[in-house]
């Protein structure tokens, strides 16, 4: 498979909290494929002359391929490793890709290679818990009272809609508001990206 900047990879996971996150955010009135919505995303970047999965976590047991040591929070993999670590656990990758008149151009791409590494990769930003617990509440998400954007921590699905609103392929919103299935329902009714490749069975 070959990858392309600003490709979301997202993750179903087999295990009892990918499970929750999965079920907690269905949706029947979604895209087929995203009724049952990923557990996590991330998004794909080019640094150093290769393709990087950069994601916000505290679940991957690997070292960061920019601090060279396993850290939590914003992080760099290789996206080969990463989709292994899903597909044999079990669980599945789904690639989706930017439709072609949304694909990104070369300056857009060093954008985001820049926006990753400088703003959150390489200064350690955490995983943002309670904003990942918040994203997922029904009731909350349509209260004036939610949350706002605070991107010195960050959970996987609000650093990716902060990265696509950036690069101005969705609406400017509060990211916060993102949970993972919401972010790729989004992006694929208005057309920004569409399924291109899944690895593994469903989970």
């Amino acid at each position: 498979m070959t990858f392309e900047p600003g490709d979301i990879a997202a993750c179903h996971a087999r295990d009892w909290s990918g499970q929750a996150i999965r079920w907690g955010t269905v949706s029947l009135l979604a895209p087929k494929r995203l009724r049952l919505g990923p557990s996590h995303v991330a998004v794909l970047f080019r640094h150093e002359g290769e393709m990087v999965w950069g994601e916000s976590t505290t679940l991957c047991g690997r070292p960061c391929r920019v601090h060279r040591t396993q850290v939590t929070g914003a992080q760099a993999h290789r996206p080969d490793e990463r989709i292994a670590d899903y597909v044999n656990d079990g669980g599945r990758v789904d690639l989706f890709r930017l439709t072609p008149i949304n694909r990104l151009s070369e300056a857009e791409s060093q954008l985001l290679t820049r926006i990753l590494l400088k703003h959150f990769i390489e200064p350690g930003v955490g995983y943002d818990l309670g904003g990942a617990l918040l994203s997922g509440t029904r009731m909350l998400q349509r209260s004036r009272m939610f949350p706002i954007a605070d991107l010195h921590t960050l959970f996987c699905s609000e650093l990716v809609a902060a990265l696509v609103m950036r690069l101005n392929r969705m609406n400017h919103a509060n990211p916060s508001r993102f949970h993972p299935a919401r972010l790729l329902r989004e992006l694929v009714k208005t057309g920004k990206y569409e399924l291109i490749e899944t690895f593994g069975e469903e989970p």
